[in-house]
């Protein structure tokens, strides 16, 4: 497979102000980001006013990673996606997924129901949110003759719906926790290959044009790599030193080794589109200008 070149966004969790997010924006062009997100959580910004304000401060890509969509309906989800992507000049990402914070569904008087429940509610939306920007006499229409398909996700429906339906696919790398599902653990390095080989067999002869992200937990510059990921040892309790060693959610080290980890994930996975959280905004920076260097 021919690697794709390296892509970057950096995900925004919180919302300051409009001179504050503008700024932001602009500082992440500076610093070299391809894309600016927004997640779908209550208690965070409204991903779709917040893109089209970053999108008017800075020449970057704009997404939603990921919308949860028990939360959308598709007819006005296509009006809001369509709207977004003309006030951004058709710039627009759109990600989606299933959600997975119960109590959100209970604040918003939505049921939680199974994770089956929700991988059906997502492949009603995906239909129909296609059907709805592929109407002619819908107005107003995206500037983009497709706006980008990211399905975010770890199941097997869910890997599977992205490689029949997704341009991009984001890997969580993560899991449920079997002592409280509204946890989450970090896969090994193991179990997360297999989740990228199912994904490949899966989308067949499409895995090769699907662009493939991955989000960062932990990005921690240091000179100190074995002492900084033994300090983590604590919070990850179920991963042994080997494995926390090798896992691809965590970036540790020196410039030159997270560039290095980030060089090998892309060669044996496919991974190009890295995303980071917004605290690591300007940690993260000097590793994307390593490799933009390479």
């Amino acid at each position: 497979m021919t690697e794709r070149p390296f892509r970057f966004g950096v995900n925004i969790l919180d919302l300051p102000g409009p001179l504050e997010v503008a700024a932001l924006a602009r500082r992440a062009a500076e610093l070299g980001y391809d894309v600016l997100l927004v997640p779908d959580h209550l208690g965070l910004p409204a991903p779709f006013p917040t893109l089209v304000a970053v999108g008017a401060a800075a020449d970057l890509r704009v997404g939603t990673f990921v919308l949860n969509a028990a939360f959308h309906n598709p007819a006005l989800l296509a009006r809001e996606v369509a709207s977004t992507d003309v006030l951004t000049g058709g710039r627009l990402e759109l990600g989606i997924g299933t959600g997975y914070v119960a109590d959100e569904f209970a604040m918003a008087g939505l049921p939680f129901g199974s994770a089956g429940d929700r991988v059906d509610r997502l492949v009603q939306v995906v239909d129909q949110l296609d059907e709805h920007l592929a109407d002619p006499a819908a107005v107003p229409r995206p500037v983009q003759s497709r706006v980008p398909l990211l399905i975010g996700g770890n199941g097997d429906r869910l890997l599977a719906l992205a490689a029949r339906r997704a341009d991009i696919v984001a890997f969580t790398a993560a899991a449920p926790d079997p002592a409280d599902p509204s946890a989450f653990r970090l896969l090994t390095a193991e179990a997360f290959a297999e989740r990228v080989a199912f994904f490949e067999r899966a989308a067949g002869a499409r895995a090769a044009e699907i662009e493939r992200n991955l989000l960062l937990q932990v990005v921690a510059p240091t000179d100190d790599r074995a002492a900084r990921l033994a300090a983590k040892a604590d919070q990850l309790p179920y991963l042994t030193p080997a494995q926390l060693d090798a896992a691809p959610t965590l970036l540790v080290g020196t410039v030159e080794q997270m560039a290095t980890q980030l060089r090998a994930l892309r060669a044996r996975l496919g991974i190009s589109y890295l995303t980071v959280l917004h605290p690591a905004l300007e940690q993260f920076a000097p590793v994307i200008a390593a490799l933009r260097a390479a």
